[in-house]
């Protein structure tokens, strides 16, 4: 007969396959048989994504509901979509697309989002605009209706989103790729509790990036799976034409700073240079982008380093610059980190070169500098805000499906302990949930 597990023993069990969990998929052997087998990874889509299908005009276009994660497929041109909006929140329509792993772009083909009345008018703030450079890799753009006194598209109604995939040149791919459509509402602000205009001067000086050992923690493939990172040093690795997704809690009054170093590669040819080499992209809660750059690689050393962010503000969207304008909400923000396609021409495209991101969190929290309104309803419901399950997720390092799970879990074990009553069976309830834990994690 086996002996029984002792509780704390049970817990560490729990805790072992959990860590193993989220940092599993992290390190491949470089260079493996393995690593050569497999190709890169496609893009997570949405759990519970709904299947559309865009009109090429608004006669038929389809409805998009608040909340609500579609996909389609879009080919050079455009697909137009319908909404129903109230008159009391701001709205953000994304459109996220993403080409099949490995996929060549042409330099300057893009993505378009515009929010239009029934007449056709566009409204303010729009279209919302993002262009690839050499890589067909997953590209975010939004488009938007902000409240504003007296300004266009304030009333309730119709409403319809187009989005449209620009060529840049003949020989751009005319294949179509899957899109992923995102409508997400921020909800009003009580009377008087929001600025009309945008703060003054901030600190803008350089991040000053943190220099302990990195930690491991893998990225994902998108916005639905990006792995969340706290302030720190955190180690990965990228595959030529590969594009890693992170996720780090941003709060209000808060700024974000983003450095990554991508180590030397395995070289098949004495020199090589790809001028987009390296390139950090950060997008905002409701994937609009923020910022990005790039910087070339040779095969030995490249880094680059985003500005600091604005502190988080609601003001923030009435500024005159765009990465300032973007930083209007607090919530998850996402860090897109890709190794250029063109590097595999002169290092081992199979093996994996080490990735080492740098993350500062400064600033004050909880809507320092008037940053963060009263809003009349739950922000968090909205799926904005920083919270204690953010800040969680982002100390143990989860994905969304990640930290759902254990919520789910958590909630399970909860109802083992709680149907247990008291004594005895209360601490052999809590062992049998430390056990249901460990076979979930197992199955996964």
């Amino acid at each position: 007969m086996k002996p029984r597990l002792p509780l704390q023993s049970g817990l560490r069990a729990v805790r072992a396959v959990f860590a193993l969990g989220v940092l599993g998929t992290v390190l491949w052997p470089a260079g493996s048989a393995l690593a050569a087998a497999r190709p890169l990874p496609e893009y997570r889509a949405a759990d519970g994504a709904r299947r559309i299908e865009g009109k090429p005009s608004t006669a038929d276009a389809p409805l998009l509901e608040t909340g609500a994660v579609y996909e389609d497929v879009l080919a050079p041109g455009e697909r137009v979509y319908r909404l129903n909006l109230d008159a009391a929140s701001s709205v953000y329509v994304s459109a996220v697309l993403h080409p099949p792993a490995g996929t060549a772009a042409g330099y300057g083909d893009g993505l378009e989002v515009e929010l239009m009345t029934t007449g056709g008018r566009s409204c303010p703030g729009n279209p919302g605009r993002a262009t690839f450079a050499h890589d067909a890799v997953p590209l975010g753009a939004v488009g938007q209706r902000l409240l504003a006194e007296d300004a266009e598209c304030q009333a309730a109604g119709t409403y319809y989103a187009k989005v449209t995939r620009s060529t840049a040149g003949k020989d751009s791919p005319r294949a179509a790729w899957p899109v992923e459509l995102q409508v997400r509402r921020e909800p009003a602000p009580a009377a008087g509790t929001a600025p009309t205009a945008a703060p003054g001067a901030w600190p803008s000086a350089s991040p000053v990036l943190p220099g302990t050992d990195p930690v491991p923690r893998g990225g994902g493939t998108g916005f639905n799976d990006a792995r969340a990172l706290d302030a720190g040093v955190w180690r990965d690795e990228l595959r030529p034409g590969q594009t890693r997704f992170y996720r780090v809690p941003l709060d209000w009054g808060r700024q974000l700073g983003i450095g990554a170093e991508i180590a030397k590669a395995r070289m098949t040819k004495e020199y090589g240079s790809a001028a987009d080499g390296l390139t950090v992209a950060l997008y905002s809660p409701y994937r609009g982008p923020v910022d990005s750059k790039a910087t070339s690689y040779d095969g030995k050393q490249a880094a680059v380093t985003l500005p600091r962010t604005a502190p988080v503000a609601y003001g923030n969207r009435f500024a005159d610059a765009a990465p300032v304008r973007a930083v209007r909400v607090a919530g998850w923000y996402y860090v897109a980190v890709t190794l250029g396609g063109k590097v595999g021409e002169f290092t081992e495209d199979a093996a994996a070169v080490p990735l080492t991101l740098r993350v500062e969190v400064s600033g004050g929290g909880g809507g320092a500098g008037g940053g963060a309104p009263a809003y009349r309803e739950s922000l968090a419901a909205a799926g904005f805000g920083v919270g204690e399950a953010e800040r969680g997720a982002a100390r143990e390092g989860l994905t969304a499906p990640e930290a759902a799970a254990a919520r789910e879990d958590h909630r399970f074990a909860m109802r083992v302990v709680a149907g247990a009553g008291f004594g005895t069976g209360a601490v052999l309830s809590l062992v049998l949930g430390g056990w249901v834990l460990l076979a979930r994690r197992g199955r996964r």
